[in-house]
C-alpha cells in the first residue's frame, strides 16, 4: 500500500486556482478497492468493533489503530464488485475522500483534495467556491477535515499510551480458509492481555477515567471478526494460494 493509500494527486485547496471546480455526488467506493487496511479514529471503535478487526500497527507516528479490510494485499474484502461498501459503518478515512487535512509551512491545517478524483469537474456538480468565498458544501468539508484532525491526533496519543505500557504484543496469526489454503497476517499489533490485567490500580483508573478501557476492550472484542474477514475471502471466486504479506505494512498517514 502506499501511504495515501487511494489518493493518487494530493494538493492543497485554493479559491483561486479551484475556483470553478465543483464535486459531484459520490457513486460508491469503488476508490477503497486496492486497500485492505484504513487508520480507525479513537471515536470509531464502537461502530467498528461490530464490523471489523481493529489491530494496530507501527506507523511514523507510532501504533495507530486500523480496521482490516482484507487479508491480501491490494484487496478490500468489504467493497463490492459494483463499488458499494458492504457493512453498516464506514470509516472516517474512506468517507473523507476526496479531501483529505494537510498541514501548512507554519503548522496551519490545509484543506487538500485529491485532484485525481473523477468526483471533480468544471462541468458538473455543486461549487466548491463562490465568488472566491466556500459554498456550504466546502464548508461541511471543512469543518469533517478539522473534526478529523482533532480526534486522529486524540487517537495518536492513545497509542502511544499503550506504547509507553507496554501493553502492545505482536500478534502473527495463520487465517485458514475453507479450500484448506491458508494466509500469514503479519505486522500486527494487539494489546496484551495479561499485561492489561496487571496494570496498577492508578492506571486501571486512569484508563478508566479518559476513556481508553472501553477502547481497549472493544478493540479486543473486534478481533473476534477475525472469522467473518476469512468467510468472506472464502466467498470470492478465486481460491488464495499465496500468503498475505504483510497486511498493514505502509499504512497511511492520518
Amino acid at each position: 500500500m502506499s501511504e495515501m493509500i487511494f489518493y493518487e494527486r494530493v494538493v492543497a485547496l485554493n479559491d483561486k486556482t479551484h475556483a470553478k471546480l465543483k464535486i459531484r455526488p459520490a457513486t460508491g467506493y469503488a476508490y477503497a478497492t486496492g486497500t485492505n487496511a484504513v487508520p480507525l479514529l479513537a471515536n470509531e471503535f464502537y461502530e467498528s468493533a461490530r464490523e471489523y478487526p481493529i489491530v494496530f500497527v507501527r506507523a511514523n507516528s507510532g501504533a495507530i489503530p486500523v480496521a482490516l479490510l482484507g487479508l491480501r494485499e491490494k484487496e478490500n474484502l468489504y467493497v463490492s464488485a459494483t463499488g458499494k461498501w458492504d457493512a453498516r459503518y464506514v470509516p472516517a478515512f474512506v468517507r473523507r475522500y476526496p479531501f483529505v487535512p494537510g498541514t501548512g509551512a507554519q503548522g496551519e491545517l490545509l484543506v487538500c483534495i485529491d485532484e485525481a478524483s473523477p468526483a471533480f469537474s468544471q462541468k458538473e456538480g455543486e461549487a466548491l467556491f463562490v465568488d472566491g468565498q466556500p459554498t456550504p458544501q466546502l464548508e461541511h468539508a471543512m469543518k469533517f477535515l478539522a473534526e478529523y484532525h482533532q480526534l486522529a491526533q486524540l487517537t495518536e496519543a492513545f497509542g502511544r499510551r499503550l506504547d509507553e505500557l507496554g501493553l502492545l504484543k505482536q500478534a502473527d496469526s495463520v487465517a485458514q480458509l475453507n479450500d484448506g489454503s491458508q494466509f500469514r497476517l503479519n505486522g500486527l499489533l494487539v494489546v496484551d492481555e495479561p499485561k492489561l490485567r496487571a496494570l496498577s490500580p492508578e492506571l486501571v483508573q486512569e484508563f478508566f477515567a479518559n476513556g481508553n478501557l472501553g477502547l481497549v476492550y472493544a478493540h479486543l472484542m473486534s478481533v473476534g471478526n477475525l472469522g467473518g474477514l476469512v468467510d468472506r475471502l472464502s466467498r470470492r471466486t478465486a481460491p488464495a494460494t499465496e500468503s498475505a504479506k504483510g497486511v498493514a505494512a505502509g499504512v497511511p498517514r492520518h
